[in-house]
């Protein structure tokens, strides 16, 4: 398929429809979910996250690439603190993960349709930021 047959078949009717089920070569193997410290206590406690108020009311859990994360920390948590990047390893989320395009930023994201299960998280580490407001992955997740 064209990128111009691409880009129409998106906004004729699929947009927000895993747009590109074939293409999963350029897709990361991890996801990031941001998490205030009662989330990542209740996903270490329960063994599980059923996702935050915002998740409830979208029918999923809101994950983000690496490329995407300052993006997603700036509009939805600004201000505050306090705050953790849990890695999801998107082959053990299996087909609970589709690739969906953003009406308001039109990026395409990885959204997790039932229960984040702590053995689909690889590691939690605090958010951190570099000197230009960038969120730091941790390497190798070292916290």
């Amino acid at each position: 398929m064209t990128t111009l047959a691409l880009l129409a078949s998106m906004m004729v009717g699929n947009a927000g429809h895993d747009a590109h089920a074939g293409d999963t070569a350029a897709r990361p193997a991890i996801a990031y979910k941001i998490l205030t410290r009662p989330e990542k206590t209740r996903l270490e406690t329960s063994g599980r996250f059923e996702g935050s108020p915002q998740d409830a009311a979208d029918g999923y859990i809101h994950l983000s690439t690496d490329a995407q994360l300052t993006r997603t920390a700036d509009r939805h948590f600004a201000g505050q603190s306090d705050l953790f990047i849990a890695a999801v390893d998107l082959k053990a989320a299996g087909d609970t993960i589709k690739w969906e395009l953003s009406p308001r930023s039109a990026m395409e994201f990885p959204h997790l349709y039932g229960v984040l299960q702590q053995r689909q998280v690889l590691w939690v580490a605090p958010l951190r930021r570099d000197e230009h407001g960038q969120v730091v992955v941790p390497a190798d997740g070292a916290r």
